[in-house]
């Protein structure tokens, strides 16, 4: 009795452009921001052009780690590297769903960390009584000054780690007492 067997298929090791393309497209129309389509197609393009130039190298773990020391070694920021990292995870995840790349090899392309960010902080906060002293100097009869008294209180509350200044609208709600809400 011959027994029909089917063969199984075995993803690949060596991503062809056509795949990584599909791959791409793929991480691409998951994301919702127009921010983010652009700052990921950038980051893939960028990948797929470094892995494309390098003589046909296998898509594992080894290869997304030779792809983060060319970047450091291009001197761009601990976040941009980090961030185009989290593109090239992504197109592993795609094409590890899509039945392009074994699990195992998305696997260990996913254990690639990004680069740690080394730095001081610098400066201290304020004591509590500076930072009373603070707000017993801030003008309060100016719209400015009440605007002002409303940052320096926030900020004095909890230092700048607390709150994304660019992204946030603060408003002030006073009545006897002051109180604040980020929106």
């Amino acid at each position: 009795m011959s027994k029909s067997r089917k063969k199984k298929r075995t993803p690949k090791r060596v991503l062809a452009l056509p795949d990584l393309e599909q791959s791409k497209a793929a991480v691409l129309n998951s994301l919702t921001s127009k921010s983010g389509q652009r700052t990921y197609d950038d980051a893939i393009t960028d990948f797929v052009e470094w892995y494309c130039s390098e003589p046909r190298l296998a898509f594992n773990r080894t290869v997304v780690l030779r792809y983060r020391i060319y970047l450091e070694q291009k001197q761009y920021a601990p976040t941009t590297i980090s961030l185009r990292l989290a593109a090239v995870r992504r197109v592993a995840y795609e094409a590890a769903d899509s039945g392009l790349l074994s699990p195992e090899l998305a696997a260990g392309i996913r254990r690639v960390k990004g680069v740690r960010r080394i730095g001081i902080r610098v400066g201290n906060g304020l004591t509590a009584e500076q930072g009373k002293r603070l707000l017993a100097a801030a003008e309060s009869d100016s719209l400015r000054g009440k605007r002002n008294y409303a940052i320096q209180a926030i900020r004095s509350y909890d230092p700048i780690d607390f709150i994304p200044w660019g992204l946030s609208n603060v408003v002030l709600i006073t009545n006897d007492e002051f109180y604040f809400k980020l929106v």
